[in-house]
């Protein structure tokens, strides 16, 4: 007995399918080295009074099939819940009538770092 096999199509989709997974593999790598950087600076920029709201700062990546994510945290927060950081970057009022204004440090930090981000990755999926 004789067999033939014959095949239509191409490994075009597969091949798809593994360049994304490694793709997607080194972004991972990337956003953990700059996830770790982005804590350090904003730690460091953060203003200190008792240090509380600069050593609260974490990230977390979130990925899913379509897209990976880098977001930076911070857990330090007043007795009622309001995030310190964010009444820090924007402003808040003091229970006393006066207004304190915020300072933007988070966007000066975090702005290279994504920009990088993008550099390298950019690099990853031409490559």
């Amino acid at each position: 007995m004789r067999y033939s096999f014959t095949s239509k199509g191409d490994w075009s989709k597969t091949e798809s399918w593994l360049k994304r997974i490694r793709t997607m593999r080194n972004a991972r790598r990337i956003l953990e080295s700059y996830g770790r950087k982005g804590v350090a600076a904003l730690s460091a920029a953060t203003p200190v009074d008792t240090g509380e709201t600069a050593s609260s700062w974490s990230y977390k990546i979130v990925q899913n099939q379509e897209s990976i994510e880098l977001a930076f945290v911070n857990n330090s927060e007043t007795k009622t819940g309001i995030p310190i950081a964010i009444l820090l970057q924007y402003g808040h009022g003091n229970g006393k009538g006066a207004y304190i204004r915020g300072q933007d440090y988070i966007n000066p930090v975090v702005q290279p770092i994504f920009d990088d981000i993008v550099n390298n990755v950019w690099k990853e999926v031409v490559e």
